[in-house]
């Protein structure tokens, strides 16, 4: 299966009869239309700005940039109102006395619920995605609709960072489904329609089956990504980034903020460049999930939430 998402973008047209706007940079000196010569550098878009040059391009950019990077990512941890062992008890697939046990050894060991539910053998990972699903209130997706090859032109750096694979493409739809292994991020549900203009759909994966689907992962043909590890100053990523707009003579420019990561997006002649800023991070702990005996049992055995699996149609 073939995820080339950039071919969903319409290409901007480059020729020799076509005449260039004026520099969106207020400082450039090139202040008349110009026109595209061939072999020369055609200006790079950022929506519908043009700018120039390379060095127009990466000036401008220090403001888009200041304003995505502007102090650290405070990220509330936030859990679902329903928790996971809550929702493995509303399936049937724990008992109340499995519960108990496992969420005692796991606070004495001080590991997560999962874990010990895995290593108790009380639950199994297909289990536990199904639980996460109903937490969250997307499906799961089938194991035969798992295990395709898949190229894509998406970072595997925040695919990895998300625990979240394609899985599945449709060109004609633009709509992309996302199997997510322990919680919708809809951060990068939206960079991903901010850069791609595709629409992403989450669901949810095991474990084992996100591993599997990395390995299966291809770049699509002219794709590569990069990663700054210390972006430094605003000025100081446009420089960065601007120093990669020769290396795929881009012709265009997308920005977007995804949690703790700046992601833009250079395409170009050369092929597509996704360059990801690592920001700096925090991680702030949310209130404490509702307690079993506040929980409503209607709610707990509520299991609609599982059957919008069929409306992904795949």
């Amino acid at each position: 299966m073939k995820l080339s998402l950039k071919s969903l973008l319409p290409a901007r047209e480059v020729g020799s009869k076509h005449a260039r706007t004026v520099c969106g940079q207020l400082d450039c000196h090139n202040k008349t239309p110009m026109r595209y010569v061939p072999g020369s550098h055609a200006g790079v878009f950022v929506d519908e700005q043009w700018y120039c040059s390379p060095d127009c391009f990466a000036t401008a950019s220090r403001n888009t940039l200041s304003v995505l990077s502007a102090g650290c990512v405070v990220e509330m941890q936030r859990h679902p109102r329903l928790s996971l062992g809550l929702a493995l008890l509303s399936k049937g697939y724990l008992s109340e006395e499995q519960l108990r046990f496992a969420s005692t050894r796991s606070q004495r060991q001080g590991e997560d619920l999962e874990t010990t539910l895995i290593e108790c053998g009380l639950a199994t990972e297909r289990q536990l995605a199904a639980g996460r699903a109903a937490q969250w209130g997307y499906p799961v997706l089938g194991q035969e609709l798992t295990g395709q090859t898949v190229e894509a032109d998406l970072p595997p750096t925040l695919l990895r960072a998300f625990s979240a694979v394609p899985l599945h493409y449709s060109a004609q739809t633009k709509r992309l489904v996302l199997g997510f292994v322990y919680r919708v991020d809809h951060s990068l549900l939206q960079s991903i329609e901010r850069i791609t203009g595709c629409r992403a759909e989450p669901c949810f994966i095991t474990a084992t089956e996100f591993m599997e689907q990395m390995d299966r992962l291809k770049s699509a043909p002219g794709y590569d990504e990069t990663v700054v590890d210390q972006p430094g100053t605003a000025p100081q990523m446009a420089k960065t980034l601007g120093s990669f707009v020769d290396e795929v003579i881009a012709r265009e420019a997308r920005f977007t903020k995804c949690n703790a990561f700046v992601w833009a997006r250079l395409s170009g002649k050369r092929g597509t460049l996704d360059v990801i800023f690592k920001m700096k991070h925090t991680l702030l702990a949310s209130p404490a999930t509702i307690p079993i005996e506040h929980l409503d049992r209607g709610e707990v055995e509520d299991d609609h939430v599982l059957g919008r699996a069929a409306g992904y149609g795949l």
